[in-house]
């Protein structure tokens, strides 16, 4: 059977899901200057969906894996100043609620990076369900947010001669979830 993604479908079909990596991304964006806003993606990350009467979502990170696709920045992304990933190598997501305002899904949950944990919403849509041409169910969802990376501890900027800094506090993130009924 298959749901088609319109107004009326709100709700994640009961049972557990596993979000397929392959289908899936993980996405950031920041503002550089004030001028260009700069992409990440996380390639590496592992995590489920419940579905029901009390959805849930959960992920974890590989912080390795985050990437720019410019090796310089990357690295610097690893490094103490941000991600710190020799010290904390995963990043986590929980959720604490997830439900529909309107035609709208928003995911309430703890983000936590550099070991330290604060709350977080998500807000987007579930786009449906239906069966892939290897016969498995699977479902989309499409989540986005924006959280202070302050919170997190994740301070470096560089100011700018005319003032101001490099790099504002606000950073988007982006979940383009696609997952497989766990059998």
């Amino acid at each position: 059977m298959s749901i088609v993604a319109d107004e009326t479908v709100t709700q994640i079909p009961a049972g557990e899901w596993e979000i397929d990596p392959v289908w899936s991304a993980l996405e950031f964006e920041i503002r550089k200057l004030g001028l260009v806003t700069i992409k990440g993606r996380i390639p590496g990350f592992t995590g489920s969906i419940v579905g029901g009467e009390s959805p849930s979502l959960s992920g974890t990170v590989d912080a390795t894996s985050i990437t720019t696709f410019d090796e310089t920045r990357d690295g610097h992304l690893q490094a103490p100043d941000f991600f710190d990933s020799q010290r904390y190598p995963e990043l986590r997501f929980q959720s604490t609620s997830v439900e529909t305002d309107s035609n709208e899904l928003v995911a309430r949950g703890e983000l936590t990076i550099k070991g330290i944990t604060k709350p977080v919403e998500l807000r987007g849509t579930f786009a449906g369900s239906d069966q892939d041409p290897f016969g498995n169910e699977r479902i989309g969802l499409e989540l986005a947010g924006t959280v202070d990376r302050s919170d997190f501890g994740l301070e470096w900027n560089a100011p700018l001669p005319g003032g101001g800094f490099l790099l504002p506090n606000e950073v988007v993130l982006r979940a383009t979830l696609a997952a497989v009924r766990k059998s």
